[in-house]
């Protein structure tokens, strides 16, 4: 489970806050934040993991399924950083129960910020490179809020350190 933290264009654009209590994520990459990049021919969504800052690029199209579109985006993403596929799995599979809020953390507003100003950019020089490939190269920008690593390496870490630690707890049960 994870929130989807969008800014207010983006709930002005018809997602509508969960009204229960927020809880913390249960998903390695935490809670995502999102907003809306108006651009032609059309109009995308920038999510970024608050944990590793990784950045996930969707139609904005059909606002209300966003949140499962993030999660169908993200699986190609985490293979494409060679992520296990049982860690890719298991990752989607937690994705799959979310809550909706308003954005929590200006760290990482100001790195979304920095990155959808890269996106818009490299779109408006590459418009047909693929969503895909756009995502995958702003995970390569060196981020201040990660100690100036990048998403796609801060992500591998996560994952490798989350599965040495599965590995080990598996291994003093035995």
């Amino acid at each position: 489970m994870f929130t989807l933290r969008c800014t207010q264009k983006l709930l002005r654009r018809g997602l509508t806050e969960s009204p229960t209590e927020e809880a913390a994520p249960t998903t390695l990459l935490g809670d995502w934040y999102a907003s809306v990049l108006v651009t032609r021919p059309q109009h995308l969504v920038l999510c970024i993991s608050e944990r590793t800052l990784l950045p996930v690029v969707v139609p904005a199209k059909g606002i209300g399924t966003l949140p499962a579109r993030l999660v169908e985006a993200l699986s190609p993403i985490l293979a494409a950083l060679s992520i296990p596929p049982d860690s890719v799995q298991a990752e989607c599979e937690r994705m799959r129960e979310h809550r909706v809020g308003r954005t929590a953390s200006r760290r990482v507003l100001g790195t979304h910020n920095e990155l959808m100003f890269l996106l818009e950019h490299s779109l408006h020089y590459h418009p047909e490179r693929p969503l895909l490939n756009h995502s995958l190269q702003l995970a390569q920008t060196p981020c201040k809020g990660i100690e100036y690593s990048a998403p796609d390496r801060a992500t591998q870490a996560l994952f490798m350190s989350s599965a040495a630690v599965a590995k080990a707890r598996e291994t003093a049960r035995q």
